[in-house]
């Protein structure tokens, strides 16, 4: 999950946004930077992320306010506070916030990137446990096999459902036909027949059709992937 996760990072310097934002693309974290707590509001309404990176000093919305609201939406998604206080009434206020942990300010880059990986790891644990596999608002339900979107389930075939789940495990990875033979179907793919296509228009019919934002994506002579534009 490391190399594929979605940070948002709120911090209103910019030289020091800059800098993280640098640091962690290069571990192959995907990042998006906000410069006030009322922006970071707004992207975390309208964005998918896997952890969230707040500075507790920020215009308009300050840290500990924008997790408090963060939490009455999600209350599972990692959150890492950046202070340059290390006291611990700060500490309480932003853990009783739903703050998950903190660095204070200035860190070693390194450590930043170890608190990032033991928080993504605590997810992935969480999500295995409870067997659901989520994608902006699809959801997979592994336990009761019900797939949903936008809160809405749909009826899927034992293939479908077979092939969504292995698309959602690889979110924002291409897989080529081949793989999807292979993992899904248990055969060598064919290159003469089709049935792979079919089954991706079947899913994009029950998932994409009705929504605003698509998820199945094709990538022309190399696969599919499933993530968000």
């Amino acid at each position: 999950m490391e190399n594929t996760a979605q940070l948002l990072l709120v911090e209103d310097e910019s030289k020091v946004a800059a800098f993280i934002k640098k640091g962690l693309e290069r571990q192959g974290f995907k990042v998006d930077i906000a410069e006030d707590g009322r922006l970071g509001k707004q992207f975390f309404d309208e964005r998918t992320y896997d952890l969230l990176i707040f500075d507790v000093n920020l215009p308009y919305m300050d840290g500990v306010e924008l997790a408090a609201y963060v939490r009455t939406k999600n209350t599972q998604i990692p959150i890492l506070m950046l202070t340059a206080l290390d006291t611990t009434a700060d500490k309480l206020a932003g853990f009783d916030a739903g703050v998950d942990d903190y660095l204070v300010k200035p860190f070693d880059f390194m450590e930043l990137i170890a608190r990032l990986k033991a928080l993504l790891k605590r997810v992935v644990r969480t999500n295995e446990s409870t067997n659901l596999l989520k994608v902006a608002d699809l959801e997979l339900d592994l336990d009761q096999k019900i797939a949903r979107r936008g809160g809405q389930a749909f009826e899927l075939t034992a293939k479908e459902f077979a092939l969504l789940e292995y698309l959602m495990r690889n979110r924002g990875r291409v897989v080529s036909k081949i793989d999807i033979a292979e993992k899904v179907w248990d055969i060598d793919f064919d290159t003469g027949t089709n049935f792979i296509e079919v089954y991706i228009n079947y899913l994009r019919k029950k998932i994409d059709k009705d929504a605003s934002s698509k998820l199945i994506h094709t990538v022309v002579g190399m696969g599919y992937t499933l993530k968000e534009k």
